[in-house]
């Protein structure tokens, strides 16, 4: 807190009549309010994108969620396809095997037709001779028993040669109608893996587009929010010049060490260390009323916030006014700690660095207005 010097001219409170156990009970009941409606000064728009980006990376995240079943599912019909193809090559082999081992049965078959026709064109000679001149012509009955032997051996070596090569052809020939019958299912299966696969992988790259919609969208957002930062830091800049001074608060202020930036809300709807909940805060500590301003606006509306509740607000600052900056998107409010004669005041803050931190400085009175707590 800095001491009036001898060149102060206001210094005058303005007088208040102050119950303390009222305001007491007013700031208990303030703490009780469970739904805070958020504003703080400058990052009430910020953590509106910030909440908005945060949507959108949700759903960024269920579209990741869902591309990866996707690629599982295409991985897997893949997997399919290349064990089908494995099928199909394995079974062309064997197709081109059985159609080699019906060729070379076709060949066996032609050498046994012409060992058998030069058998039965033996036979049909023998078969010229009767049966009274082979007896004849046999030395013996034996004889004559062997060449009817040899007779009856040739015709039945004909028939069996006959039924076995008719029986491998019909055997050759089922297998192929058989493995035809497989090729066709396994391709029109294949075809339809295929299909399936295309299906999968259009959607991923309709997911992939949608991703990257939702990239741009947020990284859209972090554009203004830094957009929006660089704005009140100008404006903020313009105001303080280099006079910021950033000193160890010794103000008791209760949020000091909290994380910065946060989401968390004061008794008076404020994000801690913020200007505005500072200056709320400092506003209640002197025994005043501080009305609950959360959610009606930046700290630019402070000054129509406190002309709608019949609080006065002039350009003629007190000390323990509250002095309000309408520069930038969302304004700036100090605490007046002192008063001087030549149009400068001493005001007290927080976040007015954009760093939460609290700073002291004497800047010109200028543009700036006063509201009378």
């Amino acid at each position: 807190m800095i001491k009036q010097t001898p060149e102060l001219t206001k210094t005058k409170m303005k007088p208040h009549i102050i119950i303390k156990t009222v305001s007491i009970s007013i700031l208990a009941l303030v703490f009780s309010v469970t739904t805070i409606v958020r504003a703080d000064t400058f990052d009430s728009q910020i953590n509106n994108l910030r909440a908005e980006n945060n949507n959108l990376q949700g759903q960024r995240q269920d579209l990741q969620s869902e591309a990866a079943s996707l690629e599982a599912v295409i991985s897997s019909l893949q997997t399919q396809i290349n064990d089908l193809s494995a099928q199909i090559n394995a079974n062309q082999a064997k197709m081109v095997a059985l159609e080699a081992q019906i060729v070379e049965t076709e060949a066996e078959i032609e050498r046994q037709r012409v060992t058998l026709g030069q058998n039965i064109r033996a036979m049909y000679l023998e078969g010229d001779v009767s049966t009274l001149e082979m007896w004849a012509s046999s030395k013996d009955l034996s004889e004559f028993l062997d060449k009817e032997q040899y007779r009856t051996t040739v015709q039945d070596k004909v028939k069996t040669t006959l039924d076995r090569i008719t029986a491998l052809r019909a055997e050759l020939e089922n297998q192929k109608i058989t493995l035809d019958k497989i090729l066709i299912d396994q391709r029109t299966i294949q075809v339809q893996l295929d299909s399936q696969r295309a299906e999968q992988a259009r959607l991923l790259a309709l997911n992939e587009d949608q991703r990257s919609a939702l990239n741009s969208q947020i990284q859209g957002n972090s554009s203004k929010m830094s957009d929006l930062r660089r704005e009140q830091a100008a404006a903020n800049a313009r105001l303080f010049g280099n006079g910021t001074r950033n000193v160890p608060d010794t103000t008791g202020y209760p949020w000091a060490g909290v994380a910065f930036p946060n989401t968390s809300s004061d008794p008076w709807g404020m994000y801690k260390r913020q200007c505005v909940s500072y200056t709320a805060w400092r506003v209640w500590k002197s025994g005043r009323h501080m009305p609950f301003w959360g959610g009606v606006g930046n700290a630019n509306q402070w000054d129509d916030n406190a002309r709608r509740a019949g609080i006065p607000v002039d350009g003629d600052p007190l000390v323990g006014d509250i002095a309000v900056s309408n520069s930038g998107y969302y304004g700036h409010v100090m605490y007046v700690e002192a008063v001087y004669g030549d149009g400068t005041i001493y005001v007290s803050q927080y976040n007015a660095n954009w760093g939460g931190s609290y700073s002291e400085a004497r800047i010109n009175i200028g543009s700036l207005v006063f509201i009378h707590f």
